[in-house]
């Protein structure tokens, strides 16, 4: 998730991303984050390591204290290199030495830390047992909103990445389904996505006739036969921000009842994006998308939430879900994807990355969201 992402942005940038944390931390009522190897220490500095080991990596950011990298020495070189590397101090650790001791002199030995939800638990315990006064709250729940408001740089990426997946989406509908295995498709798409500039594609799924009903049907060798709503829904990294599109095409001609479910859909997706503006709250966009399917009679097969957040994951929050009083920010960026899943038959689901402006929302994936029709 390094490289070409990462020359988008610049030490300044990583600098301020630090500085906002720090201040977000404090106001969370924190005495630090604690950021292991993944998307936030990606996000917050630039740097991944070459692989997630044993060996202690961690980034310490707290309030009166410049930003530190905790690295093994062996890997300090790479480190180094990275972009944000110039707005931290680094402090490497010997293989032989204890890394937990290094670490605990940085923090305070009685403070509450977030830390990174993908943080291993023997480092965590390791930590735990060099400062017993500690305690500690993963960063889901203590920062939810950490990443979730983008600046012009990342938006300019993420829709990059969404105008990608549309480009896929283009050639997928013009390849032949009837009679290929769902496992074809899907392999057809991800090479599209490659193709299209991805460098990490993190689903493909190609879900015909019945598998439709599951949403996230895992892709198998069902032959995809005339007649089947084919749900597609792809999407993976490119430049290192993320794509997630679906759409929900038909092997030849549709019935009236799955023109219906389809039209039904579509109208219930234009209503989720319709809902979305500052201020507002994420379950208002929820509310909005399945009022239309619940008033047309379908609401029990509506089963999974409206969206999710996108950013340098796939699925990070805000969360578009019943409960989620929090408001729209403009540069927040989330999918709205309801749908439809009727068991045993079919399923619809058609799916948008949008991003919140200054008098409401802007869609980042823009193909047809009409009945398609495919080979």
């Amino acid at each position: 998730m390094t490289g070409a992402a990462s020359a988008s942005f610049t030490a300044d940038d990583y600098r301020a991303r630090m500085e906002r944390a720090v201040r977000q931390a404090a106001d969370a009522g924190l005495a630090g984050l604690l950021v292991a190897p993944g998307p936030d220490l990606v996000w917050l500095t630039g740097y991944t390591p070459t692989a997630a080991t044993e060996r202690l990596t961690l980034l310490v950011l707290a309030a009166g204290r410049d930003p530190v990298l905790v690295v093994p020495t062996l890997e300090a070189p790479d480190a180094e290199r990275a972009l944000g590397a110039s707005a931290l101090t680094l402090r490497d650790w010997t293989d032989g030495r204890d890394p937990y001791a290094a670490t605990a002199a940085l923090l305070d030995a009685n403070g509450r830390f977030g830390i990174s939800d993908n943080a291993w638990a023997m480092h965590l315990l390791g930590l735990q047992a060099a400062l017993p006064g500690t305690s500690y709250a993963s960063l889901t729940e203590a920062l939810p909103m950490l990443r979730a408001v983008k600046d012009a740089a990342e938006l300019e990426l993420l829709a990059a990445a969404g105008a990608a997946a549309d480009a896929a989406f283009e050639e997928i509908r013009q390849v032949a389904f009837a009679g290929r295995r769902e496992t074809d498709v899907a392999a057809d798409l991800a090479a599209l996505l490659r193709r299209f500039g991805h460098s990490q594609v993190d689903f493909t799924i190609v879900a015909s006739g019945p598998n439709g009903a599951n949403p996230h049907h895992e892709i198998g060798d069902r032959v995809i036969e005339r007649g089947d709503m084919v749900v597609l829904d792809f999407g993976g990294l490119k430049d290192g921000y993320g794509s997630d599109t679906s759409r929900t095409v038909h092997v030849g001609e549709p019935t009236d009842e799955e023109r219906r479910v389809h039209g039904l859909v579509r109208e219930a997706q234009e209503a989720g994006f319709l809902a979305v503006r500052p201020g507002v709250a994420c379950q208002e966009v929820d509310r909005a998308a399945r009022a239309v399917i619940a008033d047309a009679g379908y609401g029990e097969y509506f089963i999974h939430r409206t969206g999710h957040g996108i950013g340098v994951t796939t699925h990070e929050p805000p969360y578009m879900i019943e409960g989620e009083e929090r408001p729209l920010v403009p540069g927040m960026c989330f999918s709205v994807e309801p749908g439809v899943y009727l068991p045993g038959r079919f399923g619809v689901r058609i799916e948008d990355i949008v991003t919140v402006t200054e008098d409401g929302g802007r869609r980042l994936n823009n193909t047809e969201r009409e009945m398609v029709i495919v080979d």
